[in-house]
């Protein structure tokens, strides 16, 4: 796909603006567009050796290091994979909301096992996904342009992971930001399914949702912070009577970050502390 290219206006980010326009769209209305905040579809910044997705300036969606496109570079992405801490071995994996796909393509990368949908509402964040190297739809992946909240209606149950990482110009999905939509994700998960949720932006645009999670998931939410990039991530179990077996999970922690190159034990002492400490119930009544 070719793709409509004007030099960056933005003094923030330098490069190349990668554009879904036809050829003879006009570069300074794109330009006024892209600095007053009106530009109303995602737009890439590539700076040659990285690529950006970007609803506007200020919320980068995604990163990805053309060397290696299937690699994590945002914190927040490796920390969301802390589910394989219980749940190793994921058959059914579904991710609600592409961005940039990085998660997506590590999980088909990496977990060679697992059956993968990815499932995102806007189309022209779809549009982007050669832009970004992800595979081609096959027997492992599938990428659907759908609701996430009506795909988790009438998705079979089942599903090992489901990981949410669902923004627009305003914040979290709204779609997403309700009880209805906890019942639908603890009713699809598998016996020992595992909910991921990043929780990106203004506090106040995820107001409540650690509260709801903790209801429907019977207070089993464990919520970490990931100072580098100002996110939080939530976990919330389905597995009955979830009793965290911390002393193995230090141990299993290393062998996970031999597999993935990723920081497992760290992941593993934060998600201890926060347990212990009662993170979760804290910030969800903290923001009642």
């Amino acid at each position: 796909m070719s793709y409509f290219e004007i030099s960056s206006p933005f003094e923030v980010e330098t490069g190349t603006i990668l554009l879904l326009e036809p050829a003879w769209a006009r570069e300074n209305e794109l330009r006024q567009q892209l600095l007053d905040e009106t530009y109303p579809k995602p737009f890439v910044v590539d700076n040659g050796e990285r690529r950006y997705l970007y609803f506007n300036v200020r919320l980068m969606q995604s990163e990805m290091l053309k060397r290696t496109p299937n690699s994590l570079e945002l914190r927040y992405t490796q920390k969301m994979m802390a589910f394989l801490l219980f749940q190793p071995r994921p058959k059914r994996l579904v991710l609600i909301g592409l961005g940039g796909g990085s998660l997506i393509k590590f999980c088909h990368q990496r977990l060679p096992g697992a059956q993968l949908t990815a499932v995102e509402l806007d189309p022209d964040v779809i549009a982007w996904r050669e832009a970004f190297m992800l595979p081609p739809d096959g027997s492992r992946l599938e990428v659907l342009q759908a609701d996430g909240a009506e795909y988790l209606e009438n998705v079979e149950k089942g599903i090992d992971a489901l990981l949410v990482d669902a923004f627009d110009k305003t914040g979290f999905a709204p779609s997403l930001a309700n009880r209805e939509f906890f019942e639908s994700a603890y009713a699809k998960l598998s016996g020992n399914g595992v909910l991921v949720i990043n929780l990106a932006g203004d506090k106040e645009s995820y107001a409540g949702l650690i509260g709801e999670a903790m209801h429907v998931f019977d207070d089993q939410v464990i919520v970490i912070s990931v100072p580098d990039d100002g996110n939080h991530v939530l976990f919330a179990f389905k597995e009955h009577y979830f009793e965290p077996r911390w002393r193995w999970l230090h141990s299993f922690a290393k062998e996970l970050r031999a597999n993935y190159g990723l920081d497992f034990p760290a992941f593993v002492q934060k998600m201890e502390r926060s347990s212990k400490l009662g993170l979760a119930r804290r910030e969800a009544f903290r923001r009642r």
